[in-house]
């Protein structure tokens, strides 16, 4: 009887080895293979397929940033970069690429510009002297100032929106006209725009005082 059990255990055993797929170290998944890797945008994607920068300053999926998003231009600064914070801050708020120019001396003015920076020059730039931030220079018609006004308003429709507000005589253009516009609420932040011979908004810049009312910007 005992030789009779030990017969039959041992040929169940060999059943079930038979009966096992062998081991191949080639099918044996890696680690992390379970998970496809997430896809990453093409190099030469479009700039204007880039999601714009957040309010808060975060860039969401690539370097490239088109534009700032609505409302983070204010009298104040760049959504939590205000004016005179660092270069560095600009940059986090930007959450993009915004080029590698340094003074040509210490405490220099010098602009960071949105990379790639097209055939058309600048559409938003931002001015850094004494190396802290002091303006913001705009001559993009998707871009609103603090206060409601765009590149391509005429100098009425500007009117209307500030009710304080300074007109003078352009310095290059005998036909263009410059509008000035302190912060309503009282701080220094100052709105500065251009206004065309035909009357309308060419470019707008906010800033503190003196750099606001740098005509050339850095030249």
């Amino acid at each position: 009887m005992r030789l009779q059990t030990a017969l039959l255990a041992t040929a169940i055993a060999t059943l079930c080895a038979c009966g096992a797929p062998p081991h191949d170290p080639a099918a044996t998944p890696t680690q992390g293979a379970e998970a496809a890797p997430a896809a990453t945008a093409p190099l030469d994607q479009p700039a204007a397929d880039v999601p714009p920068a957040t309010a808060d300053g975060q860039a969401t999926g690539s370097l490239r940033v088109g534009a700032p998003a609505e409302g983070t231009i204010t009298f104040a600064g760049f959504g939590p970069a205000p004016f005179g914070a660092t270069d560095e801050a600009v940059r986090q708020s930007w959450g993009g690429d915004l080029g590698d120019a340094k003074p040509s001396e210490p405490g220099g003015c010098y602009y960071l510009i949105p990379q790639p920076l097209g055939a058309e020059g600048y559409r938003t730039a931002f001015m850094i002297e004494g190396d802290r931030f002091v303006r913001v220079d705009v001559r993009d018609a998707s871009v609103t100032a603090p206060g409601g006004a765009r590149v391509g308003m005429t100098g009425d429709e500007v009117r209307a929106l500030y009710p304080k507000i300074e007109e003078q005589p352009h310095k290059y253009d005998p036909a263009g006209k410059v509008l000035r516009a302190v912060d309503p609420a009282g701080g220094q932040g100052v709105l500065v725009l251009e206004l065309d011979k035909d009357g309308r908004v060419s470019a707008w810049r906010v800033g503190v005082p003196p750099q606001v009312d740098y005509v050339e910007g850095c030249s």
